[in-house]
């Protein structure tokens, strides 16, 4: 079961964080509160903190202006608060929430720390692993996460029949709620959701399994005009790689089956490699170049028919490439996050094709990495980006057209009404088409 993160989620990669605590708390070079250096025996809270802030002094390269040493110091007073009871055994989990209100402290939403939950789930969708889930993505309707927006294919919840669309009402005879569905999940409980369906009650017996997280891109076709338009669906730019060749591959299919345009839906994609996203790209866009700026120098990105080129070395590639040069649309909403805002931003400066929906999250000008920190992780910014001629890339990207997605759409969605997209379909009749020799522009 997903429903739409609180907070954005990218990853480039894993690095292992392997500290002493001792050699920790001195490469900090700031003023620890004494107690954290006195102490003999450093607790595993300490620990926790200590690899944590080591790490948000050395690898920070967001673009937050807030004193990093200072929060330290703050935060750790707010440790030592929290330890004072058993200064020498304070468990890991009471650092969770003190590093969790630095790290919101710090002012960079795409750096805070994940629980050990948290992580888990992570790994598990950034490399395609297997969790407890049903499989659905819900939006809010009536105060509740509620409405179906997307049904994974394979998973438990498209065995059991749900549909896009479909509202839930009950869970076992009993009004719905959010944290009963969670909490039916996370025990991997049978269900039985009485829900409705264009108007018709429903019920469906459903059980939480362990599946794969692997969420690739899909590919379906809208009525457009007098002929077809492929909808190319990316929930994700994670699921252990393979979504940049996906993505080509759905291009070549819409080629085949003569599809008069290509609108690619990133509603809800929080993120994930910037390598697949640069290559998905590349199958819309002929050339794209980016800097990526660290306190270390610029590193050069250049991306063309699927290959990637990190400052002149192969950094990936996709097999059988496609470039799509008919007319295309992007939807985003606002919880279209970091890779999918690359995303879109690439599209609008090489003037490809119109955006439409929401300003997108906020996260789209840095990118990530996470580091093992415990039994939990630090996701840490530590680059921020620009295109060759120092224009920096946008925090969110503003939609060439304008479309506020709220409950109103959700409940739209309910009757079958999918606005955005038809919106979507509407604005491939003027959208710009590619040259007879694209890789020969500049």
């Amino acid at each position: 079961m997903n429903a739409t993160p609180a907070r954005p989620v990218t990853a480039l990669s894993f690095l292992r964080a392997a500290r002493t605590a001792g050699l920790t708390a001195l490469l900090l070079g700031v003023g620890v509160a004494p107690g954290a250096l006195a102490q003999s025996v450093v607790s595993p809270a300490q620990d926790l903190f200590n690899r944590a802030n080591q790490l948000l002094q050395n690898e920070y390269g967001g673009l937050s202006t807030a004193d990093r040493a200072a929060l330290t110091r703050e935060y750790q007073i707010r440790l030592d608060n929290v330890c004072a009871p058993a200064p020498d055994t304070c468990a890991e989990a009471k650092a969770y929430p003190v590093l969790e209100a630095e790290l919101t402290a710090l002012g960079d939403e795409h750096t805070f720390f994940q629980t050990p939950e948290d992580y888990r789930d992570f790994r598990a969708s950034v490399t395609g692993g297997s969790r407890l889930q049903f499989g659905v993505k819900l939006g809010a309707l009536d105060g509740q996460n509620r409405v179906v927006t997307e049904v994974v294919p394979g998973s438990a919840a498209e065995e059991a029949g749900l549909r896009r669309g479909d509202v839930l009402l009950t869970i076992d005879g009993k009004a719905y709620t959010y944290e009963n569905l969670r909490a039916a999940r996370e025990k991997g409980q049978t269900i039985i959701l009485g829900a409705e369906r264009l108007g018709q009650p429903l019920s469906l017996t459903i059980t939480a399994r362990e599946s794969s997280t692997v969420d690739l891109p899909r590919l379906s076709f809208v009525p457009a005009g007098t002929g077809e338009a492929a909808v190319i669906r990316i929930p994700t730019f994670l699921s252990g790689g393979g979504v940049a060749q996906r993505v080509h591959d759905l291009v070549g299919q819409a080629q085949a089956r003569g599809a008069s345009g290509v609108i690619v839906d990133l509603r809800g994609n929080t993120g994930g490699s910037l390598a697949e996203c640069d290559s998905a790209v590349s199958a819309f866009v002929p050339n794209l170049t980016r800097l990526a700026r660290s306190a270390d120098g610029n590193a050069r990105t250049v991306v063309s028919r699927g290959t990637r080129l990190e400052d002149g070395r192969l950094a990936g590639s996709v097999r059988n490439p496609n470039l799509w040069s008919g007319p295309m649309a992007v939807l985003v909403d606002e919880g279209s996050a970091s890779c999918s805002e690359f995303f879109a931003f690439e599209i609008q400066y090489a003037r490809r094709g119109p955006v439409l929906g929401e300003q997108t999250a906020g996260v789209g000008n840095t990118a990530t990495r996470v580091f093992p920190v415990g039994e939990g992780a630090l996701q840490l910014t530590i680059l921020n980006y620009a295109k060759p001629d120092g224009t920096p890339y946008p925090v969110s990207v503003t939609p060439d057209v304008v479309r506020e997605q709220g409950e109103a759409t959700t409940r739209e969605l309910t009757r079958g009404v999918d606005s955005l997209l038809s919106a979507g379909v509407d604005a491939l009749s003027g959208a710009p088409t590619l040259g007879l020799n694209p890789f020969g522009r500049p």
